[in-house]
């Protein structure tokens, strides 16, 4: 039987800690989400209601994979391992098309032209971004939530509440700090310094997959 571990156990912050750096490594990926949040923000429509909506979706998906989709892959050891050198490798290539974004540039910056919208409008094209993204279960799921699910007890609760608290941390930055940063992000360079960034972190955590066996406890 897998001993319980007390919230009080030094596991707990260790384990948020760790959930927070994962998800803050893979979130800044700019994508049609996070593009979504800055156009909002920029804009100053429903940003709060976007920024909330993806926040809580991915508690709730690194959840599903820590405490069901995580829970499976940590019992197959083989399948384990396939999402680990698998996780790995997507990481690398993207990190790689960041990098090569980032060296040849030529972006246009953030196209922000449109009008706002209405909020249902709003929160379902928020909500498709989210789920019909193929990416968010290899990023969420299996690859964040398969980490969070080798920890025990009060320490996933740690995890998964770590991993939230970046989610949330970052959302809200890009949503409620777009509208003083407007005519920063239409500049390429911007997005060239943003690429260069991904690449940066994209390959520490996949260097992080590849030198530490997500082995059970």
């Amino acid at each position: 039987m897998i001993p319980l571990v007390s919230p009080l156990d030094p596991a707990v912050p260790a384990a948020a800690l760790q959930g927070a750096l994962m998800m803050a490594g893979l979130i800044v990926a700019i994508g049609a989400q996070n593009a979504l949040v800055l156009r909002q923000g920029v804009m100053r429509a429903h940003v709060l209601p976007v920024v909330v909506t993806c926040a809580l979706s991915d508690g709730l998906l690194v959840a599903l994979g820590v405490f069901g989709l995580g829970a499976l892959i940590a019992a197959q050891p083989l399948l384990l391992e396939a999402f680990r050198y698998g996780g790995a490798a997507f990481l690398a290539v993207y990190g790689w098309r960041a990098a090569h974004q980032a060296w040849r540039g030529g972006s246009a910056g953030l196209q922000l032209a449109g009008v706002g919208g209405s909020l249902g409008g709003t929160l379902t094209t928020t909500l498709a971004l989210t789920y019909l993204n193929p990416h968010v279960y290899l990023d969420t799921v299996v690859l964040v939530g398969g980490v969070g699910a080798q920890h025990v007890g009060a320490a996933r609760l740690g995890f998964v509440a770590g991993a939230w608290a970046a989610s949330a941390a970052w959302f809200a930055l890009l949503g409620f700090g777009a509208a003083g940063a407007a005519r920063f992000l239409r500049q390429p360079s911007a997005w060239r310094a943003i690429d260069a960034l991904v690449a940066v972190v994209m390959w520490a955590v996949a260097a992080q997959l590849l030198l530490t066996p997500l082995t059970q406890a």
